[in-house]
């Protein structure tokens, strides 16, 4: 039983995510009684209801005492209630199956803050433009950017529990040099090259281009103007693909619920999975049903390039290492039929999506620069993603660097900081004045202008300069201009509202460029992505080693050997009740790793059973050297957060990387 909520300070729903087991709940506790003959609210008005008092209440005691309560039991432990302030909306996550703690339910707070970050920018800075952004007054409209949080809130719960790139939160690479060295390759001729020399490109500039398999990163290239892409973005990128063409075999290894209420008439999101699994025609074996099951030795082979367009089929498969083609035909016939069932129908193309991320212009830093993202799906499971940026992209930084003065400027006056004299003479105000008057001169709205003279003529007043109040509604009246124009800009004007894109011939056209490359790989691409790293080469080294996950920090990214337990695909542990367990235990680790890490501890070591289990974290600078363990400890507790690329991790306020 979960739920999870957003809601202002008068306690207006802004969004809302419950599973069956909670609504259930909900009619049980506002179903009428069989004389009274109403109707059941609406589950809107029954979120409303029953969480106002708590949302006041939290609220008031903020205000009163400048302190409020962050995570609470109800009576005999039945819901655990995690509370988290970001700006001005309250976020709230219930947990009644006692299967998530209170760091498990902050995380996923996090997680959802920052996808409406992804999605919205600095919008989210203005409260009263966030909520037109959650809450639109159209009831259609609203319900689409509802579900459409749903569903991503639904996938990643899905991949938290099934894989573990998205355990750790860490991107996991397909291993595979050659391949790899290919598809940059082929990313960087036929994709950035193609569209950025294209006179049909619109003003679009092609910044990155990658290739996902499934939630594993295959292949990645920039061009020479794009800045790095963060691991956390590139985790919400891949978050984002899952959701719009969820992997078959992940969404049954979870066996959760489908996403709830997609609407039917959305552009925007999609309407029903992209495709469906499809049909056999021929039976096929018993063996089949059992591929997995089989711990075949590694082979790796490299099929020859296709002479045109398609590919023949035959004398394209060389073997390397002097190995030989297997003689076995049940071999044979295991492999085709593990592909059979791996590969469903060909997915249709998504729209276009106007997404916000960190960026570098002119080697200065911008949080939340506009992108726009196209999912180009190649065949089901392999999808290729390219983000582009619009000729309006140098308005995103002159705005954002305004919104962060005023906001430096609004923290020294509710520190206290006199106005006048002293606030003339702060060097912050005369750059800020210097930097806004350019920019309002070059804008043409009557509104930016007239807000501007009414905080310069409170803030710059010689005889009668405002108070520190009138100039805390001043600024705040010049940030929500600023958020309003940044909003205009870059979300009215989305692709998927009408703004600019690529043409559809042009994505067209890369899209077939990417598949002919790929034509001989995609089959060992599928079977590859369900068995990236194995257990074998680490053996000899390790004798009874049965799982390990290594993360690297500082690049965002992770090695493990696959650990998959479903019907369909598994690891070299079988799809038994082993490789179950150690799933479950490898889950359980890593959550207990984390309780301990924000506690501050470093190492752990404990026995379970018959198996002995550890976790290490050390940092390193360029001499390699580890850091006093206060440094790390001090760090880890002042965060209190979870590490993790997709929340703040732990190794901010520490010296060594």
């Amino acid at each position: 039983m979960k739920c999870i909520l957003v809601a202002t300070e008068g306690a207006e729903i802004l969004f809302y995510w419950t599973d069956e087991e909670f609504e259930e709940s909900l009619r049980l506790k506002f179903s009428p009684s069989e004389n009274e003959g109403e109707e059941l609210p609406a589950l809107e008005d029954q979120l409303s209801t029953l969480m106002a008092p708590l949302i006041i209440s939290s609220m008031t005691m903020l205000e009163k005492l400048s302190d409020t309560y962050t995570c609470f039991s109800t009576e005999n432990d039945s819901c655990l209630y995690v509370l988290h302030l970001f700006g001005e909306c309250l976020f709230i996550a219930i947990s009644g199956d006692h299967t998530e703690g209170e760091g498990d339910l902050r995380q996923q707070l996090r997680v959802l803050k920052y996808l409406f970050e992804v999605h919205f920018g600095l919008v989210t800075v203005d409260g009263q433009l966030i909520r037109k952004e959650l809450r639109p007054p159209d009831l259609e409209q609203r319900i689409q950017v509802w579900e459409h949080f749903q569903s991503l809130l639904w996938t990643y719960s899905r991949l938290r529990e099934q894989e573990q790139c998205f355990a750790v939160e860490a991107v996991e690479r397909l291993i595979h040099p050659q391949l790899c060295e290919l598809c940059i390759e082929a990313l960087e001729q036929h994709v950035i090259q193609a569209v950025n020399s294209s006179p049909a490109r619109a003003g679009e500039e092609a910044l990155h281009a990658f290739l996902v398999v499934h939630s594993k990163l295959l292949a990645f290239y920039s061009s020479h103007s794009a800045s790095s892409l963060r691991p956390a973005d590139l985790l919400a990128l891949i978050l984002l693909v899952q959701d719009l063409y969820p992997s078959e075999s992940t969404a049954e290894d979870g066996n959760t619920q489908p996403s709830p209420r997609r609407s039917w008439n959305s552009q925007n999101i999609p309407l029903q999975p992209a495709w469906s699994p499809c049909s056999s025609g021929r039976a096929r074996s018993s063996a089949a049903t059992e591929t997995d099951s089989f711990s075949l030795p590694e082979e790796y082979f490299t099929p020859a390039p296709s002479p045109g367009e398609q590919s023949s089929g035959s004398g394209s498969t060389i073997w390397l290492d002097g190995g030989t083609p297997p003689s076995d035909a049940s071999l044979v016939q295991i492999a085709e039929d593990t592909l059979q069932t791996l590969i469903p129908g060909f997915p249709t193309a998504a729209s276009p999506q106007r997404i916000f991320l960190d960026a570098s212009v002119k080697e200065t830093y911008c949080p939340m620069m506009p992108h726009t993202m196209y999912c180009l799906p190649l065949w089901p499971g392999i999808n290729m993603v390219l983000l582009t940026k619009s000729p309006s992209t140098p308005l995103a930084l002159v705005l954002y660097q305004l919104l962060d003065g005023f906001s430096l400027l609004e923290k020294k006056l509710k520190e206290g900081q006199e106005a006048g004299s002293s606030l003339r003479s702060h060097p912050l105000m005369g750059d800020l004045r210097q930097r806004m008057d350019k920019f309002v001169k070059n804008r043409r709205g009557q509104e930016i202008q007239s807000t501007w003279l009414e905080f310069k003529t409170k803030a710059f007043s010689r005889t009668e300069p405002g108070s520190s109040l009138e100039l805390l509604q001043a600024c705040g009246k010049v940030k929500r201009q600023l958020c309003t124009i940044y909003r205009l800009s870059f979300l009215t004007t989305a692709p998927g509202r009408g703004g600019p894109q690529l043409p559809q011939h042009l994505q067209d056209q890369v899209q077939t460029l990417m598949q002919e490359k790929l034509m001989d790989w995609k089959d060992f691409l599928l079977v590859k992505s369900r068995r990236n790293v194995t257990m074998v080469s680490y053996l000899e080294d390790f004798p009874g080693l049965v799982h390990f996950i290594y993360v690297d920090r500082t690049t965002g990214q992770m090695v493990a050997p696959s650990l998959s337990s479903s019907e369909r695909t598994s690891s070299e542990l079988g799809k038994g009740p082993l490789a179950a367990f150690v799933k479950t235990k490898v889950w359980s680790l890593i959550r207990l790793a984390r309780r301990y890490l924000q506690k501050g501890y470093t190492t752990l070591l404990f026995q379970d059973g018959d198996f002995y289990c550890s976790y290490f974290l050390w940092f390193q600078n360029e001499m390699t050297l580890s850091p006093p363990p206060s440094c790390v400890k001090d760090s880890c507790c002042r965060s209190r957060q979870s590490p993790g690329v997709q929340t703040t991790d732990n190794r901010g306020a520490c010296p060594f990387r």
